[in-house]
């Protein structure tokens, strides 16, 4: 499945839509889109993996890179409803609360 990422913004965030398996084909892309947000001069930067069916290290490697350089340049950071297999993922490996991982709350 391609990537694709769409970056919205709304109220001082930057929303990156993220479809398809993220894996070491296309951490690139989204290394690449992630930068570009967190240099946009917005208060925040939020990774909706909610169409992403498939994460592997690499594209997990990617996330945590952004969270720690967002962190460097006082933008928060958050991953948004992930799917239940990325997010147990994120779980097992420790790194959700770094990642700031908000799940759906209805």
């Amino acid at each position: 499945m391609q990537l694709s990422i769409t970056a919205t913004e709304s109220g001082g965030t930057r929303v990156l839509a993220v479809r398809g398996e993220v894996d070491v084909s296309s951490a690139d892309e989204l290394r690449q889109a992630l930068d570009e947000a967190l240099s946009a001069g917005v208060a925040a930067v939020e990774a909706d993996l909610s169409q992403v069916p498939y994460i592997d290290s690499t594209g997990i490697g990617v996330l945590v890179g952004a969270a720690r350089r967002a962190e460097e340049a006082g933008v928060s950071f958050a991953v948004s409803e992930p799917q239940s297999n990325v997010a147990r993922v994120l779980d097992l490996l420790g790194v959700s609360e770094e990642l700031r991982v908000r799940r759906d709350q209805s």
